[in-house]
């Protein structure tokens, strides 16, 4: 089962970032996919800020550090980065496993291999036909992908 959604400007994927954020538990892994500029790290900003419950969190891109921790309410969320990893070996040195414990929310996860979570809600964002505009197809999680559409 998949949802896709027409996010009209950045507010918009902000809304559903939110809106995943506050169904989000320990355990739970989300998985950022699209080319560059689809608006994976503003989906991730948001996401961050909406479950810190701070909307000024400085969320600094994990570009060159691969990972960020956070300390949220709800438990301990990892923001990887992948674009510079090579491929899965190298997870182990980031601290994937311990990761996994808390929440995750991974950009170009096509670079865990077989480290990719079955379970994981799968965000795909597109551009859309305006410089703003994207559009969001999403898999997984279960009965919770319903509970996201609003």
């Amino acid at each position: 089962m998949s949802l896709t959604l027409l996010l009209p400007d950045e507010a918009a994927t902000a809304a559903l970032a939110a809106r995943v954020a506050r169904h989000a538990r320990a355990g739970d892994a989300v998985l950022l996919e699209g080319p560059l500029g689809a608006g994976k790290s503003a989906f991730a900003r948001a996401f961050l800020r909406a479950a810190s419950g701070d909307p000024a969190l400085e969320v600094p891109s994990p570009t060159f550090t691969l990972v960020q921790a956070y300390d949220l309410p709800a438990g301990p969320a990892f923001h990887f980065d992948l674009w510079r990893l090579d491929g899965p070996d190298g997870l182990r040195e980031l601290g994937w496993e311990e990761a996994r414990e808390g929440i995750v929310l991974v950009e170009w996860p096509d670079r865990l291999g077989d480290w990719q979570p079955a379970d994981a809600l799968v965000i795909a964002l597109a551009p859309g036909e305006t410089e703003e505009q994207r559009v969001a197809t999403l898999s997984g999680w279960g009965a919770r992908l319903k509970e996201l559409a609003a």
